[in-house]
């Protein structure tokens, strides 16, 4: 009898991890094959040999997409195609609706943001959880839509830049420099005809911003050069940010922090892996981390610094610029 207890302790131990390997083996589909993100993501998930391999989810999925318009979109489809079939065992379908039934979860990586709203329509009507990569969407008037559409059919729907998880960004925001009054991000921020200019690349460097401020940026004002655009986001708690971006030349990222006891300097970088566990922890929970509030803020404020600039660096209220497109909370 002595040896019950022990037995009834492995027992419910093999049960746990048995749970455990269910609940992990996440089923997970890609759309638009056009980006250098979808080989770096399905390595990660796919390959256990990885010395970055995220455990909890396999890519066993794929629709191609593309944007014609968009050379470094449509020319990159038929080598991330091949590498994912081939090398991972992905299958490739001819519509999204049809691979929304044999999967259990989406990560929506179309290079180009214009096409992420119709293609996330049939994501939700099929109640898959999905994570968009960005630029979440070619405009904030389409990004409101898609997070209004998932809010109506209550399915889980997050979108992020990788760098809110580098190890360094995240050393800034949770520095002890008492009262944060003010940051500076810069990083590259070449932009691309058919998206708002920040969307492209910015959305980095400005990510990174908002991960050390917050959210509550009322307003925004903007100048640019062919080789630069500074934006400057006033937040509702007296705070300043300061976005620069590179439009050419030497560039890197970083994030600069100032408090009332001391000053917080990006000191290191980091990659998708993170970011990737976020999305798997977001996949099993449906709880976003980072909420569509913030996520349209941060587009919001790319935006709108287009608008300042047309209108010669007034400062748009972003608030107001939420409002108009469509944005109730």
């Amino acid at each position: 009898m002595r040896f019950l207890p022990a037995l009834l302790v492995i027992s419910l131990s093999s049960l746990s991890a048995l749970a455990e390997e269910t609940v992990k083996n996440l089923r997970l589909g890609l759309i638009g094959l056009d980006t250098s993100h979808v080989i770096a993501f399905t390595s990660r998930f796919n390959d256990p040999n990885n010395p970055n391999h995220v455990p909890g989810a396999t890519v066993i999925a794929a629709f191609k997409g593309g944007s014609p318009d968009i050379p470094s979109s449509i020319r990159r489809v038929p080598g991330y195609t091949k590498t994912l079939a081939e090398e991972y065992g992905v299958k490739i379908y001819n519509d999204i609706a049809t691979m929304c039934h044999d999967v259990d979860a989406v990560l929506l990586t179309s290079l180009d943001g214009r096409p992420h709203l119709e293609q996330v329509k049939p994501v939700i009507a099929a109640g898959k959880p999905v994570f968009i990569d960005k630029p979440v969407a070619g405009s904030v008037k389409d990004a409101v839509e898609i997070f209004q559409l998932a809010r109506k059919a209550k399915v889980p729907c997050f979108s992020s830049s990788s760098l809110r998880w580098y190890p360094g960004v995240v050393k800034v925001a949770t520095a002890d420099i008492g009262e944060v009054r003010s940051a500076i991000s810069y990083g590259p921020a070449p932009s691309e005809p058919h998206h708002p200019s920040l969307f492209w690349y910015g959305i980095h460097p400005t990510e990174s911003l908002f991960t050390v401020l917050g959210a509550g940026c009322q307003s925004v004002v903007a100048t640019e050069t062919e080789n630069s655009i500074v934006v400057t986001g006033k937040w509702a708690n007296g705070r300043i940010g300061t976005l620069q971006g590179i439009r050419s030349g030497k560039s890197a990222y970083k994030v600069t922090a100032f408090g009332s006891k001391a000053i917080a300097e990006q000191k290191s970088g980091g990659d998708y892996t993170p970011m990737l566990r976020e999305i798997v922890k977001f996949f099993r929970t449906g709880k976003p981390p980072v909420t569509p509030e913030v996520t349209l803020e941060i587009y919001a404020f790319m935006e709108a610094a287009d608008e300042s600039i047309r209108q010669g660096g007034k400062p748009i209220s972003l608030p107001e610029y939420l409002s108009k497109n469509g944005w109730t909370r």
